[in-house]
């Protein structure tokens, strides 16, 4: 799984990164600059850490006995939200779609969306709480040497 994470982690950095054929990315559209003559950047050194961040919120609910009870229930909410958010990122999003249209005008429309994946080695790198709304903001460094 991990594996799979670190390919599709590594497709992203390539396909952001990659030149069309006159050297100049979007198709010339922009200057290009490379930071050193000898480094290709659609290649990740061997050293090299993709590190990918997400902010999570989450409210309090209303039915909280306690100010303690609030914070960490929405802390929780927040951190879930936090791992889907990185799941998206990684994985990427599945999205079904389904109208229906009667006399030329919506009658119904319903959108569902879904994404799985394993998050591992997630670090919470800070964490806010004002007003009943916490926000978590979750790190995870993916090292090429440790998948092979």
């Amino acid at each position: 799984m991990i594996k799979f994470l670190l390919a599709i982690a590594m497709l992203f950095v390539m396909v952001n990164s990659a030149t069309a054929k006159d050297g100049y990315p979007d198709g010339g559209m922009q200057e290009y600059h490379e930071e050193s003559s000898n480094q290709n950047p659609n290649v990740m050194d061997a050293g090299s850490i993709i590190s990918i961040t997400a902010t999570g919120q989450g409210v309090a609910p209303a039915f909280a006995t306690s100010p303690a009870q609030a914070y960490a229930l929405a802390k929780r909410a927040a951190t879930a939200d936090a791992y889907r958010l990185i799941a998206e990122r990684v994985k990427g999003v599945r999205i079904d779609g389904k109208d229906t249209i009667k006399n030329m005008a919506i009658k119904n429309s319903v959108v569902n969306t879904k994404v799985e994946a394993m998050i591992r080695n997630a670090k919470i790198v800070e964490t806010t709480f004002k007003d009943g709304m916490c926000e978590v903001e979750v790190e995870i460094n993916i090292d090429k040497n440790n998948f092979k």
